[in-house]
This record gives structure tokens, sequence and C-alpha cells, in this order.
């Protein structure tokens, strides 16, 4: 079986997506990228995460076909293997459907530098135009949406995040959906006073060297 260590650390994942409230029942799905082959793993479509094995996740290529497993792959399997043939900074995606994000992605606002923790997706976040799910308008938008950053807003849908990690890429998810209670609980108050550019540059670099270094 290929891509066990990945197969893994999706099922991992995405027990750790429902476990902290991050989406319900089936909604959402992950991927990781192995650049040496080519091959994509994601997750399959409509299975619950508590219930999915090592041998349910699906292998894809870049041309899009299946090469191990006999599930249907995610829906929105294009929206992630995108992605991965247009940013080489991304080896991990993850699409959920958090509340906050989902808000934010219902009213179509972008999520601007009210919190300096927006920082680990990029200077703001975007919200991409709306396409049904599962179909290559959708993916399309996702990636100009998401184009130098690490997250984007899915249109009356929820939100798509990636990294270098899946690590990283569910730390992108986790710190945006918190940016966004943040932001749209400010606004019940007041108006948010938003960072400048040039802080949320110095912030991106602080981040680089943030945490332990092996």
């Amino acid at each position: 079986m290929r891509m066990e260590k990945e197969r893994s650390f999706l099922i991992e994942y995405g027990k750790k997506l429902v476990e902290q409230g991050l989406t319900k029942g089936t909604g959402g799905n992950l991927s990781m990228f192995d650049r040496e082959s080519g091959l994509m793993a994601i997750t399959p479509s409509g299975i619950d995460f508590f219930q999915i094995k090592p041998e349910d996740i699906v292998l894809m290529d870049l041309d899009g076909h299946v090469v191990e497993g006999d599930r249907t792959p995610s829906s929105e399997w294009e929206m992630h293997l995108l992605e991965y043939k247009n940013r080489q900074d991304l080896d991990a995606v993850i699409h959920a459907h958090t509340v906050w994000a989902a808000v934010m992605a219902c009213l179509r606002w972008p999520l601007p530098a009210a919190h300096y923790m927006i920082a680990v997706a990029g200077k703001d976040v975007r919200c991409a135009e709306y396409a049904s799910y599962g179909t290559h308008e959708l993916a399309v938008h996702a990636l100009q949406g998401m184009a130098d950053r690490k997250a984007v807003f899915l249109a009356n849908h929820g939100i798509l995040t990636g990294g270098a990690s899946i690590q990283e890429a569910f730390n992108v998810l986790v710190q945006v959906e918190y940016c966004c209670e943040v932001y749209l609980k400010a606004k019940e108050v007041g108006e948010p006073v938003i960072l400048p550019d040039e802080e949320m540059a110095r912030m991106e670099q602080k981040f680089k060297t943030y945490g332990q270094k092996k």
C-alpha cells in the first residue's frame, strides 16, 4: 500500500476536524501530495471520518486518474489537485465547513487583518466566486482566490486551506476560523481596526521562525 504515512495523517486529521467542531458529518475533505511520485492521497466521498480506513483513502495522479483505491474520491478532488499543480509550496490541503468561515463565505466578505494571526494565511483572506460544489469552476475560483495565500473562503460554502504539511494546513484552518469569529464579534460592537500591510508582512516573517526548529 503506497503513501501509508499520508493515509494515517488524513485519517487522524479528519477526526480532528470533527472533534474540534470544525465540520459536521461528512462535510469537508483532506488531501496530501507526494511530489516524488506525483500522487495525491485524498479522503473518500461521503464516509464518516471515524469510519475511514487506510485502504479507503484514494490515490490519484496529476491527470485526475485514480491509480489506487476502490472508493470514490471526494467530489472536490479537482480543487485539491489544481492547488498541487500550481503551488509548489503546498503539499497538504484541507476543505471544511467551519461555522465562522462559512458565515464570512455566505456574506461573501473577505477577512481583513483585524488580528495579526491572519498572517498564517497571508495579509488577508479573500472570498472566491461562487460555483457549485465538485465542479471545475469551483476548483478554478478557489485557485485564483488563494493565490499568494494559504486560505480562501468558498462563497456560500466553506473554507479551503493549504500548507507544506498537514499540520500547517490544519493550523491555518484553526487560526483563520478563530480570526473570523473575532472579526464578526468585533463588528457587533464597532468597526475593527485593520493592521497595515507593513505590519502583516512583518508578522509573516516572524511566523517563519516561530516554534521549535529541528
